[in-house]
């Protein structure tokens, strides 16, 4: 197998950690409010506290990839962050469980921008949705075992297992990491310029803002879900911990993982012929996704639920997919995992400000009507994304 196929394969155990590490305690919100006496709001900052220091720290990590190496930074953030994953499971009160999820967050910036750039490196426009895509499969997968799976462990062997068998796995795993990966080498005038210079440049780019408001919109939908959906599940259907932690997550990462797949292909195809062809596969995607969404939060059956999630992953699969070779095709290869960072900055902050929010929001609204108006976001997304794809084919 060429060394560039193999790079996804090694790197989909990554991201399959990284997913599982982040959403398990999503699962768990239950246990872990009854035993530490906390409220749906103060859940809700387990979730912003990721979040926000994630969002801080990525487009600083990016950088710091694009100049020391790649290769650096992906191995150091999966031993840092399963180090903190392990410690998670000793935490006592809501203060040290905030300050693990921080630690969580900054450990855990390290690595996206870092292997999505480090695989568009070695994979020329003609696949590189197919292989961003594929590796983002690893991240879906991490989801649904995160979710279904920590759920099941919960409810056998108690909250905190959970984290000690995950945090001595990833452990394990960045040990033999330094010898499977080979990196791109780094560029002299990246080893040179500034992070303030780097970041000024990108956003002097047209596209990028774009690609930022795009990209903030879905990642706040996308985080709702993830937060609040097992919880929704198990309060609204009287569902049982782990049912509700598997419907929350199975079907939507099953059609992400489906949009995934379908996203790459076509959208390697489609650029082929057009050049706005990646632009407009994301737009589809997303079009398609927003109407299930606002299903999703307003269907009175756990199984009409679980199709609206099913088809809004779809959606978000293609989005995925074409995220990091939509952004290749407007920034240099040297910065790529900075602008990178910078996405993850704006996805992520949003995110973490709407998991806070609809904690709020839970007791006067609830957080059907909170999924609902994520639905808009996502179809505002897919409206300027096709303006976008008509501005890239002139």
């Amino acid at each position: 197998m060429p060394y560039a196929w193999r790079l996804v394969a090694i790197l989909w155990v990554v991201a399959l950690l990284n997913y599982i590490d982040r959403q398990v305690i999503f699962s768990l919100f239950p246990l872990v409010r009854d035993e530490m006496g906390l409220t749906d709001a103060q859940l809700g900052w387990t979730s912003s506290a990721f979040l926000w220091v994630y969002a801080f720290a990525s487009p600083l990590s990016g950088f710091l990839a694009d100049r020391y190496g790649r290769k650096r930074l992906i191995v150091a953030s999966l031993a840092l962050w399963s180090v903190v994953t392990f410690f998670t499971g000793q935490a006592r009160n809501l203060t040290q469980l905030l300050a693990a999820r921080a630690a969580m967050g900054a450990s855990e910036a390290l690595y996206l921008p870092a292997a999505l750039a480090l695989i568009a490196h070695h994979h020329p426009a003609s696949t590189r949705s197919r292989a961003t895509g594929l590796h983002y499969s690893g991240i879906y997968a991490g989801i649904i075992l995160g979710g279904a799976g920590g759920g099941w462990v919960g409810q056998q062997y108690g909250w905190r297992a959970a984290f000690f068998v995950l945090g001595i796995a990833g452990v394990l795993y960045s040990l033999l990491l330094p010898r499977l990966l080979a990196d791109a080498p780094v560029a002299g005038e990246a080893s040179r310029e500034r992070f303030a210079a780097v970041a000024a440049s990108l956003l002097r780019i047209p596209a990028m803002w774009m690609l930022l408001a795009v990209f903030t919109a879905t990642s706040a939908a996308n985080w709702l879900v993830y937060t609040w959906m097992p919880l929704y599940l198990y309060e609204r259907f009287g569902l049982s911990l782990t049912r509700a932690g598997f419907m929350a997550t199975f079907w939507l990462q099953a059609g992400s993982i489906a949009g995934i797949l379908a996203g790459g292909a076509v959208a390697d195809a489609w650029s082929r012929r057009s050049g706005s062809g990646r632009v407009l596969t994301q737009a589809l995607g997303l079009a398609a996704a927003a109407p299930c969404l606002y299903l999703a939060g307003s269907a009175s059956t756990a199984t009409a639920v679980a199709v609206g999630l099913a088809v809004f992953g779809l959606g978000r699969g293609i989005f995925d997919a074409n995220a990091m070779p939509v952004l290749c095709e407007f920034v240099p290869e040297r910065h790529r995992s900075t602008g990178f960072g910078l996405l993850n900055f704006a996805g992520v902050l949003a995110g973490g400000a709407m998991a806070t929010g609809a904690g709020y929001l839970k007791s006067s609204v609830g957080i059907g009507a909170a999924v609902q108006m994520a639905a808009l976001l996502v179809m505002a997304s897919a409206v300027l994304l096709a303006f976008a794809a008509r501005r890239v084919a002139r």
